[in-house]
């Protein structure tokens, strides 16, 4: 296709040239989401005449190739008279993601507006792109002050194209501002380092760095409020540690919204909020995240240049808890990976898989947000030579772009090791119920009979996702296991029990939980939760119906 189409991007006769590309992509059998890519680096010789190409091809050409072909060469060669066109254009679905590209390059608020036209399901989103639509900058920013930024309907991606589409960084940058806008940019720039996507959209934001500057510089204007204070520890999170940490920082310009953040937080104002015990126990449950997190941003203390970060996000906007590994100051995994998070404290830490032996080992560090099977995982092997850690031979999935091999990492062993003995035994982040989670699963490591006299093999052990005061143990009940006689082919069903914190500690808890499992069959009051409705029946056990199932992941 290069080659067909290489020699006409350049005549200077734009109507024969067009023709001749719409007999080419046909004849070929070119497919749309081919084009883009063999276009992006082709050679124009004459750039005055692939443009006039493309304009045509925009406005005149006759199929979705074409015209694809047209937008890909605005891409590289548009100039604002052609974003009208664009935009039209986007409406159409079939021709969004390109036009967005195109778009992202000479006008980035109308690509966010084309993104979000062909994104957003939700109705108050709706309202949002109607009024940026008919540039009613009034009804834009009403929106923004008052939309709920719902984590269901406003993803990170949502969240970045919202701050684009408003201008977010200009609002922050007017005299006068509602304190209301404020914390709605804390919570759009949070929501666009959140876990849940393929790549940390803080990252594409092409005004990051100004916007949380002029976040920060507006932070003491806020009222000291509990959802405040989570929305200013959170970015303090992700300039601490998160993907944040890698944006075009000016020298020390990250370090001293650190400190901003810190003085805020320090007042006396403040410091009453995070002592507070509310009584409605979603809010005692984020009081209580803030008091064990609300120190780790502002940790100063000098480390060796690896360091593992467990870091929990707001539970009022739940995610994966991560153990971040930071390697000379910078975060490893969305820039060496950027497909997921890290891998948990307990799959990292726990296990001992991070801890270095002259054997080496393969390391899973991350998996993709949909899956290692569907888009991979990023993996290292550890090993011990001498006085030294490295960490070499690097596997991850391959990239569209060809991009860098990563580097052989060689640490002080020393340093190494006290790091992660200091990060294994630091649960200052986690909450009771996470706590009796670890409990729980050692107990069952060090004792596996507990479940398999049950003929149950131990699945995943941890905390419900949307209430985190739950700890939940899941199963697979295989009959004959106990006996040695597993039927692979034979009927199968998941459980999950789930725990709720009782309010006395952890390890007591956790205790509790194994004695139940030694002396009662689990399969008669745990729930099931996976398996097919053939099998059930099959084995005696109801089939969750989907009333019953909300809660099963």
């Amino acid at each position: 296709m290069r080659e067909s189409l290489a020699p006409l991007l350049s005549d200077p006769d734009t109507v024969r040239a067009a023709d001749e590309i719409h007999r080419r992509l046909h004849t070929l059998g070119i497919r749309d989401r081919h084009v883009q890519a063999a276009m992006d680096d082709l050679p124009l010789e004459d750039p005055a005449a692939a443009r006039a190409l493309g304009r045509h091809l925009t406005r005149a050409g006759t199929s979705t190739l074409a015209v694809n072909v047209g937008i890909a060469l605005l891409a590289r060669l548009g100039e604002p008279e052609d974003v009208p066109y664009l935009k039209v254009l986007g409406l159409l679905r079939v021709l969004a993601r390109p036009v967005v590209g195109a778009l992202t390059a000479l006008d980035c608020p109308t690509a966010a507006l084309v993104w979000l036209a062909n994104h957003a399901e939700n109705r108050a989103l709706r309202h949002l792109i109607d009024a940026i639509a008919t540039r009613d900058d009034h009804e834009a920013r009403k929106w923004l002050i008052n939309a709920p930024l719902d984590s269901g309907a406003v993803g990170p991606s949502t969240a970045r194209r919202i701050a684009e589409a408003v201008q977010l960084a200009d609002i922050l940058g007017e005299e006068q501002i509602d304190t209301q806008a404020v914390a709605q940019a804390g919570r759009l720039l949070s929501r666009m380092t959140g876990l849940r996507d393929y790549q940390p959209e803080i990252l594409s934001y092409q005004q990051a760095t100004t916007t949380y500057n002029a976040f920060v510089a507006r932070a003491s204007q806020l009222p000291p409020t509990l959802d405040h204070y989570a929305i200013l520890l959170s970015v303090a999170l992700d300039l601490h540690s998160g993907p944040s940490v890698l944006l075009d920082w000016q020298t020390r310009q990250r370090e001293a919204l650190l400190r901003a953040l810190e003085a805020i937080l320090s007042n006396q104002s403040w410091t009453a909020v995070a002592e507070s015990e509310p009584e409605e126990p979603a809010e005692r449950r984020r009081v209580h995240w803030i008091q064990r997190a609300a120190r780790q941003p502002f940790d100063r203390a000098t480390v060796s240049r690896f360091r593992v970060e467990a870091t929990v996000r707001d539970p009022a906007d739940p995610d994966t808890v991560e153990a971040r590994l930071l390697i000379d100051g910078r975060p490893l995994i969305p820039e060496a990976f950027g497909k997921g998070p890290a891998n948990s404290p307990e799959y990292l830490l726990d296990s001992g898989r991070l801890r270095a032996a002259a054997e080496p080992r393969e390391v899973q560090l991350a998996e993709a947000y949909c899956t290692e099977g569907c888009c991979g995982a990023l993996y290292v092997t550890i090993l011990r030579e001498g006085d030294q850690v490295v960490w070499r031979d690097w596997r991850r999935p391959p990239t569209r772009q060809p991009r860098e091999e990563l580097p052989e990492y060689h640490f002080d062993a020393a340093d190494y090791d006290a790091e992660i003995e200091r990060a294994a035994n630091d649960r200052s982040w986690a909450w009771p119920a996470r706590n009796t989670a670890r409990s729980i699963a050692a107990g069952l490591h060090d004792q596996p009979d507990l479940l398999a006299r049950w003929d149950g093999q131990v699945g995943w052990i941890g905390t419900d996702f949307h209430h985190q005061d739950l700890t939940t143990i899941s199963f697979t009940y295989w009959p004959g296991l106990a006996a040695g006689q597993q039927d692979k082919d034979g009927p199968w069903l998941q459980f999950i029990w789930s725990l709720p914190d009782d309010g006395t500690p952890p390890e007591n808890q956790a205790a509790a939980a194994l004695r139940q499992l030694a002396e009662q069959d689990p399969k008669t009051y745990a729930q099931v939760s996976g398996g097919s409705r053939s099998h059930a029946e099959a084995l005696g056990f109801p089939w969750p119906e989907p009333a019953d199932s909300e809660e099963i992941t």
